[in-house]
């Protein structure tokens, strides 16, 4: 069901009304701080040890416990926003993410800091598909969702590179300030998305609300990232790990069968018929995943072998951010030009060369022949393929499945980004590699790393040549594969009544 906001005429959408605009900047803030807060904790992590006396151990569940919530529910969070009605979904999460904001910032404890980390990646597993799924419901498939959908990207792509320069700022008062800064900030567009947001169908199906799929996929995802997470530091072939991920098997085995026979399933299987589906969600693991690796290594080179301070550090990724930020109004032509396969593949070009360029680092800085370059590239390949990845995700799809297809994408997004960080990880610790004796030595196993991110880059972009032969084919560049008459009526259950629609 299309949202009353589109029902106007293809002339009158040309120029969208203020309300319009005022609903997206509400979803562009929330997306803004979902990527902040993943960005934002890691510079202030050294001054929070120091001032709770955590351990290593300790400190860095400050960033895998918002990582394990994040990426654990956001199956359920999309498909609780097409059950339940997205506005419903997403207005309860922004209001959770706030109070765990606030939580986060007056805390006194280690546990009680992870828990309000948890907590906030719970609620961004609900608002991101919401909001998601909100824009593309609400704005009409083509040109119109293609701009909506590039600013509303980008939005998140500059939340994740500016959270570095604004945790720098704020972790020279306190690093409190880098947990409660999202508490007023969600609030703000919280009274604004009251007002803003429009009412949502949501499915009344009589198949039910899959609970045994909802359980064995939600534990199967947080089993997969818990045990991502804690790969590098317990051994990856420990039999902890292995059984860890002998389970998680087991669950994701146990949760395609129970989604094949459910009348209403938490993700219906057959979107994955579509070859431009699966290489949405397979490019935005790859991308996703090798930029925070890449950011990881980075952020230690800089601080660890240059001796830059924090705001030094932060202010060497501006030029990417700022990039991001300035083509948030032009991807979405770009897009309706060109398609999202040739975009996509342009911009896993332009990420693959940065990271290349990057390996001619030294100890010595060199910042207008290597890391400026690699920052301008890296920030052009954000705009291009992030936008992009998104729009071929969610084009095609039918609007009582967006906060599925929304879920699922941001579950690429965040299993890609906790597995390929957990693999650099090992990749560069290998050998004692943090340990090493001299600089020269750690900069030798930080070379490896960023040989494998490029690698990664390089996987994303040859996952994206099949959907280019096919459009040179003539053939639509985003074709998502609809409900099948079977899939439509249940599996389980063929004489299953239709779904309908329930307002909000």
């Amino acid at each position: 069901m299309t949202s009353p906001l589109t029902d106007a005429p293809d002339s009158v959408q040309e120029r969208w009304s203020p309300r319009l605009w005022g609903t997206l900047l509400v979803l562009c803030a929330a997306m803004f701080l979902d990527a902040l807060d993943v960005s934002m904790v890691g510079v202030a992590l050294p001054s929070i040890a120091t001032d709770l006396g955590l351990s290593t151990a300790t400190l860095q569940w400050i960033v895998s416990g918002y990582i394990l919530g994040y990426g654990g529910l956001l199956l359920l969070g999309g498909r609780a926003a097409d059950l339940l009605g997205r506005r419903r979904v997403f207005l309860i999460a922004l209001a959770v993410f706030a109070l765990a904001s606030l939580l986060g910032g007056l805390v006194d404890s280690g546990p009680l800091l992870i828990a309000s980390r948890f907590i906030k990646g719970l609620s961004a597993a609900f608002t991101a598909p919401a909001g998601l799924s909100i824009i593309t419901t609400t704005f009409k498939e083509g040109p119109q969702r293609n701009r909506a959908l590039a600013i509303y990207t980008t939005c998140a792509a500059t939340g994740f590179s500016m959270g570095l320069v604004l945790s720098g700022l704020l972790t020279e008062l306190s690093w409190r300030w880098t947990m409660l800064l999202p508490a007023p900030v969600a609030l703000i567009a919280l009274v604004f998305a009251l007002r803003l947001i429009p009412h949502s169908a949501r499915e009344n199906s009589a198949g039910g609300y899959d609970l045994p799929g909802a359980v064995t996929g939600t534990s199967a995802m947080l089993l997969l990232v818990f045990t991502v997470v804690q790969a590098p530091e317990v051994g990856w072939t420990s039999a902890r790990t292995l059984l860890s991920f002998l389970v998680a098997a087991a669950l994701l085995v146990s949760f395609v069968l129970i989604e094949r026979r459910s009348a209403s399933p938490l993700v219906r299987l057959g979107v994955l018929r579509s070859g431009s589906q699966v290489r949405a969600q397979l490019g935005a693991a790859a991308f996703f995943g090798s930029y925070v690796a890449f950011q990881f290594i980075v952020t230690q080179y800089m601080q660890s072998l240059l001796h830059w301070s924090a705001l030094q550090t932060a202010l060497a990724f501006l030029p990417a951010g700022v990039l991001v930020a300035l083509s948030s109004t032009k991807i979405g032509g770009i897009v309706d030009r060109f398609g999202t396969p040739r975009v996509i593949a342009v911009g896993f070009t332009l990420l693959v060369v940065a990271y290349a360029l990057f390996l001619r680092i030294s100890l010595t800085p060199q910042y207008a022949a290597v890391i400026l370059p690699s920052m301008l590239l890296l920030g052009a390949a954000c705009a291009l393929v992030f936008p992009s990845l998104n729009i071929q995700a969610t084009n095609g799809v039918d609007d009582h499945e967006q906060g599925m297809v929304s879920g699922l994408l941001n579950t690429s997004i965040q299993v890609g980004g906790a597995l390929f960080l957990a693999v650099v990880t090992a990749v560069i610790t290998a050998d004692g590699g943090a340990g090493a004796a001299s600089p020269q030595a750690v900069l030798d196993h930080y070379r490896p790393g960023l040989a494998v991110v490029t690698v990664i880059a390089l996987a994303g972009l040859l996952i994206t040549l099949p959907g280019l032969r096919k459009q040179r084919g003539g053939e639509p560049s985003v074709v998502v594969a609809r409900s099948t008459p079977a899939e439509a009526s249940g599996t389980a259950a063929e004489d299953a009544p239709a779904k309908v629609a329930v307002r909000d």
